[in-house]
């Protein structure tokens, strides 16, 4: 009888949690795509993007609608709701993106890591809550975000818009976007740790098992990338899903190993091969961009693809091949997939893209420098651009000093926002618009002071420097030459192949700059303490030895103690061992006199 009522409880527990799970994944309506962009660059450099994209439909304005998880991760969720995010931005990068070189990445991101925010307009005191969300970020990625305070936070007014949905009213106010960058910022294993574990399948199958730390952290550039921004869920918008995306880039350069041959393969560059898809992955595909095979082929690609696109966008008709990797791995097979080429690399003049930057500081010395930063416009229309800058409090700008050179003529932006510094409460703040003259060069430079810090606010490394943020410059482009991004509606790669747009938004960071300070003589404060310890030590000693010491009179007669009798016996077996060695150096004398 009781073991037929445990069996009918089991039965009860298994229909239960199972209409349960089905009730539940009924109302989660989500979908995940992985996806991997290769792009071999003219520079000899193979590009590789990683490309996870889910998408769930929930509301942020629904506090209920997050209260099942599927595919979306739940501690990040948490995150969301706690702060009341609309739009999240993260990026940690290791290495310089050489745009001269490479062209445009998928996603740009500046050396370092780099933060910004779009808060519902529900919030209360932004501040406070920025506080407690660089905080929660920093420990859920494992970064240094929590030194992100008033000194180093800005609310940029044009550069970054909403890149999700927005109703105008709440995007023409930066009122609730904050802003914030650490240059310095080292990206290694910790931070790669608990990005991928917010990936639906982790490392166990589908592309993250690519994910080799030793191979990813030889690579000439890397960089991790995680957004959250509302999206439209149809054609009409009336409603929105969240879109929750995660990439990684890398830059290999396959010539170092190969004796200047750019063959590369995936079992060479990430130190594995593709055995399986992820099964939560509605699409899981491998695209590589063949274009440079037209009109002679260069390289070939192994295996075969499944299919080839000819996509035009933007007046730039390129080819890709397309590797399923459900196809690929089905049956047991394994995919590694590679590219053999024809002839060794040859390096020669590379096309630079439409648009691109340098920076370096200027003057000499430890009082005043001054930075410049230059703008290229290869084309040959007019481009209007967005050009930020935020600069630490000890770095003093002198606004008057600020020119905008063109061809050797003034230039006179269209809209100034400036927002002085404050010692030790706030930084620089600097945006401008203005116009780049077709196929010219663009100079905007600007000097300032360096500021005296007190010497417990020098790091340890004092003489290795401070660094500055990178310059963000935002325009439109009217082509689409060297440009990879996603179109604004997804942030799938495949997406990019229907784009019909005739204009493209670009982003794009300049380096960071490396600033030297008037630095104390940190040796010198050793040097006093020891030398001054060395003298107490003496003087002191000495003075309180004989102000302290006690002599007292001993009497020869008076019994000795246990210790000085011990003493005394070995004393005298010393003297004895004397003295027979003595008698026997006298003896040896008379002998040898008496011999002669």
């Amino acid at each position: 009888m009781a073991a037929t009522m445990n069996r009918i409880l089991l039965v009860l527990f298994i229909y239960t949690t199972t209409t349960l799970n089905l009730k539940i994944n009924a109302e989660v309506i989500d979908d995940f795509k992985e996806e991997l962009f290769i792009k071999p660059l003219p520079s000899g450099h193979v590009y590789f993007h990683f490309q996870f994209t889910t998408t769930w439909e929930a509301d942020f304005e629904n506090p209920k609608s997050f209260e099942h998880y599927r595919l979306f991760p739940k501690s990040l969720g948490h995150v969301l709701t706690t702060y009341k995010v609309q739009e999240l931005h993260l990026s940690q990068t290791q290495g310089l993106w050489r745009h001269d070189k490479w062209g445009y990445p998928v996603s740009s991101a500046p050396p370092g890591a780099e933060l910004w925010v779009w808060f519902q307009p529900s919030i209360k005191s932004l501040d406070d809550t920025w506080s407690e969300l660089v905080n929660a970020v920093s420990g859920h990625f494992c970064t240094s975000l929590n030194f992100l305070d008033s000194k180093s936070t800005a609310a940029p007014r044009w550069s970054f818009r909403p890149h999700g949905v927005a109703s105008d009213g709440y995007s023409s106010f930066s009122k609730f976007i904050r802003y914030g960058a650490l240059p310095r910022e080292i990206v290694c294993t910790e931070n790669l740790t608990p990005w991928k574990k917010l990936l639906p399948c982790n490392t166990k199958v589908g592309f993250g098992t690519l994910f080799k730390a030793i191979k990813l952290y030889d690579a000439n550039y890397h960089s991790l990338g995680l957004d959250v921004r509302p999206v439209c869920r149809d054609s009409d918008c009336k409603r929105t899903s969240i879109e929750l995306s995660q990439s990684l880039s890398v830059v290999f350069d396959p010539t170092v190993k190969n004796n200047d041959h750019q063959d590369w393969s995936l079992k060479k560059i990430l130190g594995d091969v593709l055995s399986s898809r992820c099964p939560l992955a509605s699409s899981s595909k491998i695209f590589v961009d063949t274009t440079s095979n037209i009109p002679k082929s260069i390289f070939t690609l192994s295996p075969d693809p499944d299919s080839v696109e000819t996509v035009t966008r933007g007046g730039e008709k390129r080819q890709y091949a397309v590797y399923d990797v459900g196809l690929q791995t089905a049956e047991g097979r394994v995919l590694n997939l590679g590219a053999k080429y024809d002839n060794p690399v040859q390096y020669n003049d590379i096309i630079p893209p439409p648009i691109y930057a340098q920076r370096y500081i200027t003057g000499y010395g430890l009082e005043q420098g001054g930075v410049t930063c230059v703008i290229y416009n290869n084309l040959d229309t007019n481009l209007t651009v967005i050009y930020m800058e935020t600069l630490p409090w000890f770095t003093r700008l002198y606004f008057k000093s600020l020119t905008i050179v063109n061809q050797n003529k003034q230039v006179h932006p269209y809209k100034v926002h400036y927002i002085p510094g404050k010692d030790r409460s706030r930084s620089y703040h600097l945006e401008l618009v203005f116009r780049l003259r077709a196929n010219s060069v663009t100079k905007i430079s600007y000097k300032f002071e360096r500021a005296f810090l007190k010497w417990t606010e020098y790091p340890p490394d004092a003489n290795h420097g401070f660094y500055i943020n990178s310059a963000v410059i935002s325009t439109v482009l009217p082509t689409a030459c060297n440009y990879t991004s996603t179109p604004q509606s997804s942030s799938c790669i495949e997406s990019s192949f229907q784009d019909k747009s005739e204009n493209f938004f670009l982003r794009i960071h300049t380096e960071t700059l490396l600033v030297s300070l008037p630095t104390p003589d940190f040796s010198m404060p050793y040097n006093v303490i020891c030398l001054a310890c060395t003298v107490v030590a003496i003087a002191f000693g000495s003075i309180h030895n004989l102000t302290t010491r006690r002599f007292i009179k001993l009497d020869p007669s008076k019994k000795k103690g246990l210790l000085a009798k011990i003493k005394a016996i070995f004393i005298k077996e010393k003297n004895t061992k004397s003295d027979e060695v003595s008698e026997k150096e006298t003896d040896k004398e008379n002998e040898t006199e008496k011999d002669e």
